[in-house]
C-alpha cells in the first residue's frame, strides 16, 4: 500500500525537541536521533531533509523472525534500480523509497506479489 504524502529522513540533534506524534520512524544515532516524518511536519520542525520518499507498507503480516522476505523485495527492488529503505514493524514492513520511483516500486512489489519474480532492468549500453 502506498502511504499517501511526501515523507523524509531527517536527523535530530541532542537537545532538540520534536513532536512524537508526528514521527513515523526513528532509531537513536550517535549523530543525534533519526527520524522519518511527513515533509510538512519536517518544516514546520525546521529539521533539514536528508532525504525525500514514498512510504510503502507491505499489507501482509510479517513475523519479526521470518527469513527472507526482506532480502525478497529489496533484491527486486533493487534489480529494478531503485533503493529502499526498510523499517520493520510489529506487523508490518515498512519500504522507503525515492519519491519519483514510487509508482515503479509499487509495480514491482505487485509482480513479486503475484509472479514470485521480477526481470531485471536492462543493462545500460553506454
Amino acid at each position: 500500500m502506498l502511504n499517501p504524502g511526501v515523507f523524509v529522513f531527517a536527523s535530530v540533534k541532542d537537545g532538540n525537541a520534536i513532536d512524537p506524534a508526528v514521527i513515523v520512524a526513528s532509531i537513536r544515532e550517535p549523530e543525534g536521533l533519526s527520524v522519518v516524518t511527513s515533509e510538512a511536519d519536517a518544516q514546520v520542525g525546521g529539521l533539514n531533509a536528508l532525504f525525500k520518499c514514498a512510504w510503502i507498507t507491505l499489507t501482509v503480516n510479517s513475523a519479526l523472525e521470518a527469513v527472507g522476505l526482506t532480502a525478497a523485495f529489496a533484491s527486486a527492488l533493487g534489480n529494478s534500480g531503485i533503493s529502499c529503505n526498510v523499517v520493520a514493524g510489529a506487523h508490518h514492513d515498512h519500504i522507503f523509497v525515492p519519491l519519483e520511483s514510487a509508482a515503479t516500486a509499487m509495480h514491482v512489489l505487485h509482480l513479486l506479489q503475484t509472479d514470485g519474480v521480477v526481470a531485471q532492468r536492462p543493462a545500460n549500453s553506454s
